[in-house]
Order: structure tokens, then C-alpha cells, then sequence
């Protein structure tokens, strides 16, 4: 355990971090935050996360961008928080269009729909599209905190990509006005593309400006979840979840 502190010294953030990476590796992510000792700031539960994904990148994964969560109504209220925060994305965990996902692979799958974006190399915005965001939706304190949901990566699993066709300027998504999430079939869940009031623009200036604060920049090809007014929804075993924008689907997947 961690005493409750002003600072966590570097050698016990880094045992943590030891700690939650292989936790997260035994299927049960964020075990060590249910430690009721355990008192990180906001900035210490970021530094933890950069700290696990240094640990997960030596392991053989590679960052593939970023999320930017928390921040839509839905969401704000289902945690009872409001962002916004920012987690990493891994290569590891990126799935296509179609595929079948284990849940069993998975601490409490849950799902969003939600629009990402791909950074180009003149610094702005590459492509937009639709993509299902995966969860671990497990949360270890006595209540949600931002502290524990930054230093457990965002309850981040991965995300479903769309096929290269879908990835299309922004512009072709400019007069687009409904995302919406079905499963089996039935519409759980529509609102607007964007969590943002400045829409994309927005979301990837903030997650710039946020990034810049820990000495970390984007890099084009960068991934990156541009957040969701929507919410999360825990799946099971024989779902199949359909992500469209005004009706017409773009990304699925399968649960088994």
C-alpha cells in the first residue's frame, strides 16, 4: 500500500506501475487501486499511466495514439465526473471492422461509438470515421474518481476501426449529424458526432495542449478518440454492435 501523501515518491509510483501492468496482463486492471491508502494527485495518476505505458512498450506493444474521455453529457453523467482526460491507445488492441472479440478477453466488455480521427503530417487533421471504443468497465474505488479513471488508462480496451474507405476527409463529415450505436439490431443510443461544443478542432487542440504539459507530441498516423456525447454500454456473448452515422453503418463487431 501507498499512505496518503502530497507527493508519491518515483521508486513507489514505479512499483505501482509494476503492479498494474501486470495486473492488467492477468486480466484484472486496476486491482491496485482499490487500495483505500492510495491517494495520487491527477498529475501522479498521469504520470502512472505514461509509467505503465513505458513498461507495456518494452514488453513488445507500441502506442498507437491517444483517447480524449469523459467529457460528453452522456458519460458525465453515468461516472458522475466530468473531463476531460486523455489515455493511450495500443497497437495491440486495435481490432478490424468484422472481427470477433473474445469476452472472456476482456474485464466487463462495455462499448461506444464514437468518431476518431487520424493525424497528419502538416499537424492537423488527416481523416475522420467512425470506430467502436472498447472498455474494461471495472472501477476499484469505494467511487469513480478522474484519479482512477486516468491511472487505469481511461478504462481503455482498444477500439474497432472501420474499413480504409470509411476513413475520409473531415469535410465529408460535415453535414453528417447523427452517430448512432445498435445492438442487435436495435438502436441503443444516437446523438450528435461530436463531444466537443468546437467539435474535432477542439478535442485535438486540447489533447495537444494537454499532452505538451508531460513533454509528449503527437506523431503523424497517431490515432486519436475525439470522445463521444454518447454512452457506454456493457455487451455479452452473442451481441453484434453496429456503429453508423446517419444510418448508414460503418463499423461492426461481434461478441462471442
Amino acid at each position: 500500500m501507498i499512505a496518503s501523501s502530497a507527493s508519491v515518491p518515483d521508486d513507489l509510483l514505479k512499483a505501482l506501475a509494476v503492479r498494474q501492468w501486470r495486473d492488467y496482463q492477468h486480466g484484472s486492471p486496476g486491482q491496485s487501486l482499490a487500495d483505500p491508502l492510495l491517494a495520487l494527485t491527477l498529475h501522479e495518476s498521469y504520470q502512472l499511466q505514461m509509467e505503465i505505458a513505458r513498461l507495456r512498450c518494452a514488453a513488445g506493444d507500441m502506442v498507437a495514439g491517444y483517447k480524449v474521455g469523459c467529457i460528453g453529457p452522456a458519460i458525465e453523467e453515468q461516472f458522475g465526473m466530468s473531463g476531460p482526460i486523455h489515455a493511450r491507445l495500443f497497437r495491440s488492441e486495435l481490432r478490424s471492422s468484422g472481427d470477433r472479440l473474445r469476452h472472456s478477453a476482456y474485464a466487463n466488455l462495455a462499448i461506444e461509438g464514437e468518431m476518431a480521427l487520424r493525424f497528419g503530417s502538416d499537424g492537423g487533421i488527416a481523416a475522420a470515421f467512425p470506430v467502436i471504443e472498447l472498455h474494461h468497465f471495472v472501477f476499484r474505488g469505494q467511487r469513480k474518481t478522474l484519479v482512477e479513471l486516468v491511472a487505469n488508462n481511461g478504462i481503455n480496451a482498444g477500439a474497432v476501426l472501420p474499413q480504409n474507405d470509411a476513413m475520409m476527409p473531415l469535410a465529408r463529415w460535415t453535414n453528417a449529424e447523427r452517430l448512432s450505436v445498435a445492438i442487435n439490431g436495435a438502436v441503443v443510443d444516437a446523438g450528435a458526432l461530436w463531444a466537443m461544443r468546437g467539435g474535432p478542432v477542439e478535442a485535438l487542440d486540447w489533447l495537444k495542449h494537454d499532452l505538451a504539459r508531460f513533454g509528449v507530441a503527437l506523431t503523424p498516423g497517431d490515432l486519436i478518440l475525439a470522445g463521444t456525447p454518447l454512452g457506454l454500454y456493457p455487451v455479452r456473448p452473442g451481441d453484434h454492435v453496429v456503429v453508423s452515422v446517419d444510418d448508414q453503418p460503418y463499423v461492426n463487431c461481434h461478441i462471442v
